[in-house]
């Protein structure tokens, strides 16, 4: 039995690593980025397009029972390591940086979302079709209003990088406010887990642990996890043990965190922001990303995929109301967005082109999503609707964002990341450019943002870019 299931596994893997690259690089012949290939193409092989004309064939590679346990494991492992690497290059300080400016586009992004999710909330949850019967307004009001805030933080850094925005005003305000209206929307998202728990004990419990457990991580743990920092600088090198330990203290903080009744990726996400800057977070980095995004995160593309069911969508209210929702989430997010930076004397084209960057929702729309699924809170219907608003709003952000600023912007708006100063790969220090194949395996990773304060306390917000492109053979 468990000889089969590995060998089916395998089969699994091979169908989903192959769909996810091709649609990936079909996707970024359109200019968008890889992650919304990937996004689709695990619509693809689900019951909505595969499942509909090859239903017998969808059936065999995907069928539910043990294999299916195996890929929802994996790719929760995937999602774990994930959040810890959007952690470890998470930089508090980019929320200081035009805090007045930021402060009102990320209140923004979240206030008017739960208003709206609040309008929207009423007829749904009454409809009977949207939330389980355990869902009081109150719980189905902020999920909703949580989903409509989501920033798909890490591809908004991954742009604001392509397109060498890394270090100006915009680049700047945008990383801040997606950085913030994430951090808030996992707040209210933690919330309501911990209310749909049924018991008063139980929400207390998740709800005073999750704090407990982030206090202390951001100051005892913090200043604990400094040692790796500096001995990885003296050594200059993370050694096997040294990546051993944060792979353990990972997986117990995601077991502790699953168990107070927050989520595994919420403990996995505060322990990357306590671990220590610079040349450690560099290495781990580079180290652990390839992993992540060319082999565990597909996998978790394809079990959304395998949730969402188009075919729910079966009558034209319901077409109507996902458009419904559609409006609403561009409305309360990317509109909301651009408002107030527009009220904040940010410059019109400057403010769509953030409030493009904020109305996308990618990956981490998904993780929110499957969460509620999984925990009982919206229904697979919602859940494909909701999936859809993520792709489409995906789909809005980097074309509109290259139609009214891309052309637009002059040389000196666009700046040049400087390369890490770090010296461990080979080639590094030289000036020879990776070849395609190189800059193809090797990512670029997802936030660019910490940095080694020790290094350079003077720098901008530039000199805190880290531009990691792997190794560099010689030729």
């Amino acid at each position: 039995m468990p000889a089969a299931i590995s060998i089916h596994f395998f089969l699994e893997l091979t169908v989903i690593l192959a769909t996810c690259r091709l649609v990936g690089l079909v996707a970024k012949r359109f200019g968008q980025p890889q992650v919304v290939g990937e996004m689709i193409a695990g619509v693809l092989l689900g019951p909505s397009l595969l499942g509909s004309i090859a239903p017998g064939l969808q059936h065999h590679l995907f069928p539910p029972g043990h294999t299916n346990i195996v890929l929802y494991t994996v790719a929760q492992i995937g999602l774990v390591l994930y959040m810890f690497l959007v952690g470890l290059n998470f930089d508090v300080n980019l929320i200081k940086h035009r805090a007045g400016t930021a402060a009102a586009v990320s209140a923004a992004g979240i206030v008017v979302p739960l208003l709206l999710g609040a309008l929207i909330a009423v007829p749904l949850l009454a409809s009977g079709i949207f939330f389980t019967k355990s869902v009081t307004l109150v719980m189905a009001m902020m999920f909703l209003g949580a989903s409509i805030a989501t920033t798909a933080f890490p591809m908004l850094a991954r742009i604001i990088f392509e397109t060498k925005l890394s270090g100006t005003p915009l680049g700047t305000l945008a990383l801040a406010c997606g950085a913030a209206d994430d951090a808030l929307s996992w707040c209210i998202l933690a919330t309501v887990l911990a209310i749909h728990r049924g018991s008063p004990t139980v929400a207390a419990t998740a709800i005073i642990g999750g704090l407990v457990y982030t206090v202390l991580s951001l100051t005892l743990g913090r200043k604990a996890f400094r040692g790796l920092g500096t001995i990885s600088e003296r050594r200059n090198t993370v050694t096997p043990s040294m990546l051993c330990t944060v792979l353990v203290l990972l997986m117990a903080c995601a077991w502790f965190t699953d168990t107070t009744g927050i989520y595994a990726i919420f403990g996995a996400f505060i322990l990357g922001v306590a671990m220590p800057s610079g040349f450690f977070a560099e290495h781990v980095t580079v180290t652990l990303e390839p992993l992540v995004t060319t082999f565990l995160l597909p996998l978790f593309f394809v079990y959304s995929g395998l949730n969402t069911q188009i075919g729910l969508l079966n009558s034209p209210k319901l077409w109507a109301v996902t458009i419904g929702i559609l409006v609403v989430s561009i409305a309360g997010k990317g509109v909301a967005c651009s408002l107030a930076a527009r009220l904040r004397k940010v410059p019109l084209r400057e403010s769509i082109a953030l409030g493009s960057l904020m109305n996308a929702r990618g990956l981490i729309e998904l993780i929110l999503l499957n969460i509620g699924l999984e925990a009982g809170i919206i229904t697979p219907t919602l859940f494909t609707i909701l999936v859809l608003v993520a792709i489409v709003t995906t789909l809005m952000a980097t074309p509109i964002f290259e139609f009214v600023y891309g052309r637009h912007r002059s040389g000196s708006d666009q700046v040049q990341p400087k390369r890490s100063t770090i010296s461990w790969w080979p080639g590094a220090g030289s000036n020879r450019r990776p070849s395609a194949f190189q800059a193809e395996f090797w990512p670029t990773p997802m936030c660019f943002s910490r940095s080694d304060q020790k290094r350079n306390r003077h720098s901008d917000v530039l000199d805190q870019s880290v531009w990691l492109v792997g190794p560099m053979l010689a030729p």
